[in-house]
C-alpha cells in the first residue's frame, strides 16, 4: 500500500503501542492538535514507539496544509524530540516498506488484559528487532523528507527561528548519515 493513499482510519491505533499502553486515543489527538500529548505517545526516554511513524505521517501531511505562522513550537519541539531519538538508532534493517507495518503480525491482541504480560513474556508483537528498527528507520525518512517543508516554515515564522533552526541542523544531520 502507497503511503499516501493510508487513511488515519487505516492504522490499527488500538493494537499498537505507546509507551503507556495503546494508541487508541492518537486520531482524536491529531485531529485536536494536542501535540504535548501526542509528544509523549511517540517519543519517551529516546526511545520511539509502533505508532511514531504512522503520527508523522498524518502530522506532517497535515503541517503541509498549513501557513507557516499556523505552526507551533510544541510541534516543532516534537519533531525534534523524534529527531534526536532516531539520530540514536544504531544500525539496522527495517523492513522493506512502512506500509510492511501495517501486517497484522505486528500488532498486539485485540484484547488490552494481558498488556502487561506481553511485555514480560520474552519478544512482544511488533518488537523484533527489524520492526523495532523500523519505528526509527522510518519516522527519520519522512522527518528528512519534511526538510523543504520546515524550511519553508523557517522563512515565514522568525517567532520560532531557534527551534526550526535545531530541527533542520538534527535532520541535516541524519540525512548525511
Amino acid at each position: 500500500m502507497e503511503l499516501d493513499k493510508i487513511r488515519i482510519s487505516d492504522v490499527p491505533w488500538q493494537r499498537l503501542t505507546t509507551p503507556y499502553g495503546r494508541g487508541t486515543e492518537l486520531p482524536a489527538l491529531l485531529a485536536e492538535r494536542r501535540y504535548p500529548e501526542i509528544a509523549n505517545l511517540i517519543e519517551h526516554q529516546s526511545t520511539l514507539w509502533q505508532v511514531t511513524p504512522w503520527v508523522l505521517l498524518f502530522l506532517l501531511r497535515e503541517l503541509d496544509s498549513r501557513e507557516p505562522e499556523q505552526v507551533e513550537t510544541e510541534e516543532i519541539r516534537l519533531y525534534a524530540a523524534v529527531a534526536a531519538s532516531v539520530g540514536d538508532a544504531g544500525e539496522g534493517e527495517p523492513v522493506p516498506a512502512m506500509s510492511d507495518l501495517l501486517d497484522a503480525r505486528y500488532w498486539w491482541p485485540e484484547s488490552e488484559e494481558d498488556d502487561d504480560g506481553g511485555w514480560e513474556e520474552g519478544e512482544p508483537p511488533g518488537y523484533d528487532q527489524t520492526a523495532f528498527y523500523s519505528y526509527y528507520a522510518y519516522s527519520g525518512r519522512l522527518l528528512v523528507q519534511a526538510l523543504p517543508l520546515f524550511r519553508t516554515i523557517r522563512k515565514g515564522q522568525e517567532t520560532l527561528a531557534a527551534e526550526i533552526d535545531g530541527l533542520i541542523e538534527s535532520l541535516e544531520a541524519l540525512k548525511g548519515e
